[in-house]
């Protein structure tokens, strides 16, 4: 019987070093205070050159980073391969501006995929279209204004790369993510997926788009992006997850006086999240999807429902998937009982995947329940430790 209580699974690959340090290190980002307060003086100190990478690297980086390179991350795939869970490199580089930084990230991701082809412990690959753009471009085309000669050369450059990211999957055989983003250039992803969904996705699944269900029209964005696939004879790729930007999306939508594109409450997120996951099972056939979700009763409805359609725990089809350094006794357990689990492994230099580590020690102190969960599940496991010597 699948139970996420289960510590000595979800703990399986931790030593009691490990745990000590995950203890302190959720109990730290459990403040506020302190997240914020190290938050500015980790920046500085980084800007500064200040010798503290040293620290950075031991603590919070080791806990939710595979790495600072591709080869770094071989450990941390092996150690999660042996407990059958797959590991999704993710070159975690944000806020690049030139063509330079973007062929260089373009380059990365192509690796990650020939990684990946070579290892059996690597079922995907993931990029963001960030990675490979300008930001502002992409709103410019979202907004469907017109481009400049010189825009559209960039753009023709853009649609290149992200090509050559798929169609190296695809080459490869390995499933790739495109990631969502802002909602404000989320348009010119959502097309540029499509177009490479129709590229790759004829045979099996490769390429996949993802839908953030904190959003109010992404449950029917699904649909049309199934009912497209339909029309066109490919396979629909979805990365189905609650969302990331909600704080940013509500502050610009009340600065520029339009409507918030984010649910009003987390119940309606969720009411959305089940139904997409549901909708995707319902058409399991043409739809692969990775349930990206920390959200314990959303990933114990899914096995649920997979028990209940007769649809076997292997199913290539079905994935979920977890950050590293968070919701073991989801992974873990999961992977057990036979499901198909991968982490997202984000590495790269400690100095650039800064903002991606600032960001999950916000969303451990903002996420209702989400340190205190693992706190508690922390302290089960060390306990349960204790009594078995």
């Amino acid at each position: 019987m699948l139970s996420f209580n289960n510590t000595e699974i979800a703990f399986a690959g931790k030593t009691t070093n490990d745990l000590n340090r995950s203890y302190w290190l959720f109990k730290l980002v459990s403040n506020p205070t302190f997240v914020n307060i190290g938050k500015s003086l980790t920046t500085f100190a980084i800007k500064t050159h200040l010798p503290i990478k040293g620290i950075i690297k031991a603590t919070i980086f080791k806990q939710f980073c595979g790495g600072e390179t591709i080869d770094e991350c071989t450990a941390a795939i092996a150690e999660l391969g042996k407990y059958n869970i797959g590991t999704i490199l993710d070159y975690s580089v944000e806020g690049k501006e030139s063509e330079n930084d973007f062929d260089a990230c373009a380059k990365e991701t192509i690796a990650t995929v020939h990684k990946a082809k070579e290892n059996k412990n690597i079922p995907f690959c993931v990029f963001k279209v960030t990675g490979l753009a300008r930001f502002d471009l992409l709103q410019k085309i979202s907004a469907k204004e017109s481009l400049s000669s010189d825009e559209q050369k960039e753009f023709d450059r853009i649609k290149e790369r992200v090509n050559t990211v798929c169609k190296s999957a695809h080459d490869a055989g390995v499933p790739i993510f495109i990631d969502a983003e802002e909602s404000w250039i989320q348009q010119a992803i959502d097309d540029l997926a499509n177009d490479m969904m129709l590229l790759y996705n004829k045979e099996k699944c490769i390429v996949y788009n993802t839908f953030q269900l904190y959003r109010k029209d992404r449950l029917e964005y699904l649909k049309h992006s199934f009912n497209l696939a339909g029309q066109h004879s490919y396979f629909l790729g979805a990365k189905l997850v609650r969302g990331a930007y909600m704080e940013k999306e509500r502050a610009r939508a009340f600065e520029k006086n339009y409507p918030s594109p984010i649910q009003d409450n987390k119940e309606n997120t969720d009411k959305d999240y089940d139904l997409a996951v549901r909708f995707c099972i319902e058409h399991i056939s043409k739809i692969a999807f990775c349930a990206g979700t920390h959200n314990e009763k959303s990933s114990m409805d899914l096995a649920m429902l997979m028990q209940e359609k007769k649809i076997k725990e292997e199913n290539k089809h079905i994935y979920f998937s977890q950050l590293l350094g968070m919701s073991d006794h989801i992974s873990f357990n999961l992977a057990n009982a036979g499901y198909n689990v991968a982490k997202y492994v984000p590495y790269g230099p400690v100095r650039e995947v800064l903002p991606y580590l600032i960001r999950r020690a916000q969303e451990n102190t903002s996420v209702k329940g989400q340190t205190g969960r693992e706190l508690n599940l922390i302290i089960k496991e060390k306990e349960r430790r204790k009594l078995s010597k």
